[in-house]
């Protein structure tokens, strides 16, 4: 299984069992953090965390806190694909790691984003 990734007119495809996802909130300037695992079903959240609080930013009921931020399990089903998009208003794009290597994605106000799992990528 591959997660594909397409953005800024590339096709990245990654042979990887899951990924995270960071970025800086756009209001508050903090880390939002998020672990996803890829199967044939598509994506799923399985963790998430975020430094601080504020502007839109609370972390859910039962979040627990820890040194390093709000820790929780987001409770979304599996996601057949995922769509972000670049405000270029935060400090930079999201960064995608994935098998030891970070791919910074989105970076330019407007890119648009589009992530899901596949057999093979194809546009």
């Amino acid at each position: 299984m591959s997660l594909c990734v397409a953005a800024g007119g590339k096709l990245l495809a990654l042979a990887v069992g899951g990924f995270t996802l960071s970025w800086s909130h756009s209001v508050e300037h903090v880390t939002w953090w998020e672990r996803w695992e890829v199967s044939a079903a598509g994506l799923r959240p399985v963790e998430a965390r975020v430094v601080g609080s504020g502007a839109g930013m609370e972390a859910p009921e039962g979040a627990e806190r820890r040194a390093d931020g709000w820790h929780y399990i987001p409770n979304l089903p599996v996601q057949r694909e995922v769509f972000l998009a670049a405000s270029g208003a935060t400090d930079g794009g999201w960064t995608l790691c994935a098998a030891g290597d970070c791919h910074l994605i989105g970076a330019e106000a407007g890119e648009a984003i589009h992530l899901w799992s596949a057999d093979a990528c194809s546009p």
